[in-house]
């Protein structure tokens, strides 16, 4: 990745750093060289193991608060003490939490929403970078769908992704902040979680490593379009400091569909797996078909994804060997 000078003498604080995504963006913040990185996560989800090679890159550099980013007081007294300049909203409850704690999964990504959205009004950093989902369109209605797609969000966790993105643009269109939302079709890669709220594909290697079967719910048709997570990172970093994209929604993809069966049969495939799948019912509210157009981000920031859907599963599968490996030792 080219480094993004922006980034140069400042201080990058990332809710929920310590996650999946989180803390692949903290190691790319760590290359492009940003003066410091402030973590906040209440590590729900979060692993300290995840942020163990920026730790060791960045030293002092990097520093991680055990907070809940929806406290206000908390945060307030963290970007009082560590003047920030760029904040990555990341926070979020897994969407299979919608499942068993419907009102945290809502309410969630809106508080979080709200305590970053205040922080900015009243001046204690610059500009915001705020992640979305996809899961806030519900099912397609047309396809590829673009950032004019209706938000018809069908769980809690989607409707509090909604809820979010609503808050925070009008929040722009009032008082003029400087935010823009970053919103990505389906990440996967390397440290999704694969324990409890796990998604598809991790728990689908973690499953055949452990000698049980696949489970498929529902009977595989519905389709996602999967974005491996440096893809996620790289639109992340370029995003920072546009003026392009203030005020706007842009959304990163493949443009590409894959079936809940076709995801099974890949990651069965390249793990050489010959068993049978365990089918379930279908979840309720989820969502049929998915597929995104990249056009925009392609227009305001260039983007476009480098590695293959079959290539990211087969990094992932090799991240999770390794992690199965070491658990033995």
């Amino acid at each position: 990745m080219v480094r993004n000078l922006s980034f140069k003498n400042k201080t990058v604080l990332i809710t929920g750093g310590a996650g999946f995504i989180g803390s692949h963006l903290a190691d790319e913040l760590v290359k492009q060289e940003a003066e410091k990185i402030v973590v906040v996560d209440n590590f729900f989800l979060g692993n300290a193991d995840n942020l163990k090679w920026a730790m060791d890159a960045y030293g002092e550099k990097l520093t991680v608060y055990r907070e809940d980013a929806s406290d206000y007081t908390a945060m307030e007294n963290i970007f009082l003490r560590e003047n920030i300049d760029v904040v990555y909203n990341m926070a979020s409850k897994a969407l299979p939490y919608s499942f068993i704690h419907p009102e945290g999964a809502y309410s969630t990504n809106v508080n979080i929403a709200n305590v970053v959205t205040s922080l900015l009004r009243k001046g204690l950093f610059k500009s915001l970078v705020h992640f979305s989902s996809s899961e806030a369109y519900g099912s397609a209605e047309y396809i590829p769908m673009d950032e004019k797609h209706p938000l018809n969000p069908t769980t809690p966790y989607a409707a509090g992704k909604a809820s979010a993105d609503l808050l925070l643009l009008s929040n722009y269109r009032t008082f003029g902040l400087k935010l823009t939302i970053l919103r990505p079709f389906n990440n996967y890669g390397p440290r999704q979680n694969e324990t409890v709220y796990s998604a598809l594909i991790p728990i689908t290697i973690k499953r055949i490593l452990q000698g049980k079967k696949p489970i498929m719910e529902g009977d595989g048709s519905q389709t996602r379009d999967f974005l491996f997570v440096s893809d996620t990172v790289r639109a992340a970093i370029e995003m920072h400091d546009r003026k392009t994209v203030e005020g706007k929604v842009v959304q990163i993809a493949t443009g590409k569909e894959t079936s809940v069966k076709q995801v099974i049969e890949t990651i069965a495939s390249q793990m050489k797996y010959r068993g049978g799948i365990e089918k379930k019912p279908a979840r309720p509210a989820d969502v049929e078909r998915h597929c995104g157009s990249i056009e925009l981000a392609k227009k305001l920031i260039g983007f476009q994804p480098r590695v293959s859907f079959e290539q990211g599963i087969q990094k992932t599968i090799d991240y999770y060997k390794s992690i199965e490996l070491k658990d033995l030792r």
